[in-house]
């Protein structure tokens, strides 16, 4: 975590296990901000002009920097977030993977395409191509602090933009590292800048009208408050917001499998996941055995910041909170905690939290409380259980086990979520080809896959008429020619259909 100290010029950032300093980083004030927008702008030119072949070089070289230094980000990772070494790995990982996909696909995704004029516009030969942005301002999390950020980082350079960031105050010197990383393997113009601070830093980039997008990763509550800054410049942004996501379990799912992903997707990272499993709706006839085996699981998981904890502290210790008053009111409502309870919010650990019983109206249920904690609920079916799932503001992601294939997908597809899996935990996060983002207060927009390229970029179209000249849209216009057309439109469009 980061804290002000007494020189208001700098903050430290703090290992939220230990409490120790991890490193001292600047406050960059509005003057600061607005210097790393204006260099931005200029390197912006330089960068987009380089066309795809020397922008992938150049992307391709920076994943394999970071490849390099998988272990130091890792443990700058484990250092300021309080996550497990491996956790951290496997998160760069997955941002290295997710980098080496937008600097691959780039050129194939939003390069010049034809487009077929229909048979009116025969004479115009139709391209359509996406040009970039220009400066594209990141303003990412602390729960994931390399792998968030790159879905829009990786995706905005490689659509021909460059970024400022403003990493979390927790984690500000993970992105201090990556932007190095960057540097060393792009020395000619600053593509990526990160500023530090808190939320006056993010405020002075989200208004700054030098910025052309803003991608913002937190709260619903912050992301209002963003949005405002960038309604005065009428900078556009996508936004993913968290969520409270849902597991549904049908009667004849494998079990075992169930309990462990709905485990890991609750617990790991001590439940501070957008994406993590908040809720499980589980059918009547398997409800007991499947509980049996997730409280069985639940009770095996001990946090720490040894290498051998299942996950490590609450990052942010104003969520320690949060997370005690969600178990309160789900007990007070008549709830029951079969695996822990308000005793198990331990500073700066939380040990894990199953609660059975626990009414739709209670805070446990309806807001994300971004600790290890779960609800598990009994329905009669899977209708049931994506109804239920359904009744919140949220609609980030979502898990479906089943062993019927078919009814797995049909759920799927009614979970109101931007992304969901069948028979596994967010496998949809690791494939960078696949768009991420949610509906409702977990935001709007797409970062990675094709979709989070085009979100980085503008649709431009282009037409070139290819032989002789229309007199359509000219004052030369005859009767004949008009007529010519009209007979056109109504062989082409005229007819009945039938059923």
């Amino acid at each position: 975590m980061s804290v002000a100290t007494e020189n208001a010029g700098t903050f430290a950032s703090l290992n939220p296990a230990t409490g120790e300093v991890v490193a001292e980083h600047p406050v960059h004030d509005e003057a600061a901000v607005a210097g790393a927008v204006g260099r931005a702008r200029e390197a912006a030119a330089w960068w987009s002009a380089l066309g795809w072949k020397e922008r992938r070089l150049r992307l391709l070289n920076a994943k394999g920097a970071l490849t390099r230094h998988l272990s130091r980000m890792a443990e700058l990772i484990h250092q300021e977030t309080g996550k497990p070494l491996q956790d951290a790995q496997l998160e760069t990982i997955m941002a290295i993977t997710h980098l080496d996909w937008a600097a691959r696909n780039a050129e194939k995704v939003l390069g010049p395409r034809n487009v077929f004029p229909g048979l009116l516009s025969i004479n115009q030969r139709c391209v359509v191509e996406y040009q970039p942005l220009g400066v594209v301002g990141v303003i990412g999390p602390w729960n994931y602090p390399v792998f968030t950020p790159m879905g829009a980082i990786g995706y905005a350079l490689a659509a021909g933009n460059t970024v400022v960031f403003k990493p979390s105050e927790f984690t500000p010197g993970v992105g201090e590292l990556l932007a190095s990383l960057f540097a060393g393997v792009v020395p000619e113009q600053p593509v990526l800048q990160v500023v530090t601070g808190h939320g006056a830093t993010g405020a002075a980039l989200a208004s700054s009208p030098g910025v052309d997008k803003i991608a913002f990763t937190g709260s619903a509550r912050t992301a209002r408050r963003v949005m405002a800054a960038c309604a005065a410049n009428l900078t556009p942004i996508v936004a993913e917001c968290g969520g409270k996501d849902a597991c549904l379990v049908d009667a004849d799912a494998d079990l075992d499998a169930a309990a462990d992903a709905a485990l890991w997707g609750a617990m790991a990272n001590a439940g501070q996941t957008c994406i993590g499993v908040e809720r499980i709706y589980v059918v009547d006839e398997v409800y007991d055995k499947f509980l049996g085996l997730l409280t069985d699981k639940a009770r095996d998981l001990r946090p720490g910041f040894d290498r051998e904890a299942a996950y490590g502290p609450i990052t942010m210790p104003g969520q320690l909170d949060v997370i005690e008053r969600h178990i309160r009111d789900a007990l007070d409502k008549g709830g029951k905690a079969v695996v822990g309870g308000v005793e198990s919010v331990r500073k700066p650990y939380v040990e894990p939290v199953v609660l059975t019983g626990v009414p739709d109206d209670s805070s446990a249920v309806t807001e994300e409380t971004f600790g290890p904690t779960i609800t598990v609920h009994r329905v009669k079916d899977l209708d049931e259980g994506i109804e239920r799932a359904n009744r919140g503001a949220y609609g980030l992601a979502g898990t479906v086990f089943s062993g019927d294939r078919t009814r797995a997908l049909e759920a799927a597809r009614r979970l109101r979520s931007g992304m969901t899996s069948i028979n596994s935990f967010a496998a949809f996060a690791n494939i960078a080809a696949l768009p991420f983002g949610g509906v409702g207060e977990s935001g709007f927009g797409r970062v990675h896959g094709a979709d989070g390229l085009r979100e980085f970029s503008r649709a431009k179209a282009i037409t070139r008429q290819r032989f002789g000249s229309t007199t359509l849209t000219s004052f030369a216009r005859t009767e004949k020619e008009m007529a010519r057309v009209l007979g056109l439109i109504t062989m082409l469009h005229g007819r009945r259909y039938k059923r």
